[in-house]
């Protein structure tokens, strides 16, 4: 009779335990399709996995197969001084590149018996078991889960296909979330220079002019265009105008810091919206610009054509020339036009009054 009770005791137990990965793979699945930030989605299946696998600690890192980096996305129950290291370079032929290259779920019940196991920062941190779980859909490596325990333990070699489910729904929601991104960065991005496109621009400025008069800052704007771009069209072609606006887009990228922002406004207009930014900087910034985009065009387009590549560019302050996008716009514009009517391949402010 008591052999009895046992068993259904464990046929309970175990059926309780099917519940609760199922409700873990819910939870991924969910996430997968009701979750697109990417960072948010990691933290939901990361505490997924630990839940299932009754691990208490863990990290989610993203593989960049360019460099060859991982980068930590997601963590739970690890030391700060444990995750101060957020992205590491992938050893050729060491135990990390075999596990992204095998595409295998790797147990390991006891670190300090592992003779392969190699990494003293987890074994600083306490961590004496763990399961390594490549994250890869249609060989495509996106990266690797760990769950991390601070003691030895034996893992049922059942659990693993589960795991691997698990593995294959988070790999299916990383993959979905770097889509949904990459489909929102086109949405915003001008297809020739890389820079952001004038939509964006239009949500961008009037957030960071909140942002400017919610903390007392200045902001300012600048209104850039390429000087005599249809006599360059006309000379040498679409494709050389082409070239000279991506050459322009580039300038941009390498001369602004990683808080400002640039856009094509249209045609061969640019804007630059530079926060925290004073007039005085700003023209100093321009100015680096205007000189920028003439030695690197130099230097890029100058055996294909005779003519210097230069930009005039008018510039305006929040809130000393203007209290609003609009009229912030409508200064730099007009400060452009007469900069393009004076001579070009210059730069103009509107100078404060004499006392």
């Amino acid at each position: 009779m008591a052999a009895g009770v046992d068993c259904d005791n464990c046929r309970a137990d175990e059926l309780k335990e099917q519940v609760r990965a199922l409700n873990d793979l819910i939870g991924v699945a969910q996430a997968s399709v009701s979750t697109i930030e990417l960072d948010t989605l990691l933290g939901t299946i990361l505490k997924s996995a630990m839940s299932f696998t009754e691990m208490p600690a863990g990290s989610v890192a993203l593989y960049d197969n360019r460099s060859g980096e991982l980068t930590l996305r997601a963590h739970a129950g690890l030391s700060s001084e444990f995750t101060a290291r957020d992205a590491w370079v992938v050893t050729p032929g060491g135990l990390t590149d075999q596990l992204l290259r095998r595409d295998e779920i790797l147990f390991i019940e006891d670190t300090e018996q592992a003779d392969f196991f190699n990494n003293p920062l987890a074994l600083q941190e306490g961590i004496r078991s763990l399961i390594c779980i490549p994250l890869v859909t249609k060989g495509a490596i996106h990266g690797i889960m760990y769950l991390d325990a601070f003691e030895p333990r034996r893992f049922e070699q059942g659990r693993a296909s589960l795991i691997t489910v698990l593995a294959s729904f988070a790999a299916m929601a990383i993959e979905n979330a770097k889509l949904h991104h990459e489909t929102r960065q086109m949405a915003i991005t001008d297809a020739l220079t890389g820079l952001h496109n004038r939509r964006y621009f239009e949500k961008v400025l009037p957030q960071e002019l909140e942002r400017a008069r919610r903390h007392g800052l200045s902001l300012s704007l600048l209104l850039i265009d390429a000087d005599n771009f249809k006599k360059f069209n006309d000379t040498y072609g679409h494709p050389m105008g082409d070239r000279i606006l991506a050459t322009i887009g580039l300038c941009l990228r390498k001369v602004l810091r990683s808080i400002d922002f640039a856009f094509r406004y249209g045609g061969e207009e640019f804007v630059v919206i530079l926060p925290d930014t004073s007039k005085d900087s700003a023209r100093m910034v321009a100015e680096r610009i205007r000189q920028r985009v003439i030695a690197v065009s130099r230097k890029v387009l100058c055996s294909d054509m005779t003519d210097p590549v230069t930009v005039s560019t008018g510039i305006a302050c929040y809130p000393l020339d203007a209290a609003d996008g609009g009229a912030l716009v409508a200064l730099a514009d007009s400060l452009l036009y007469q900069a393009k009517g004076t001579g070009k391949n210059r730069i103009l402010v509107r100078e404060a009054p004499p006392r």
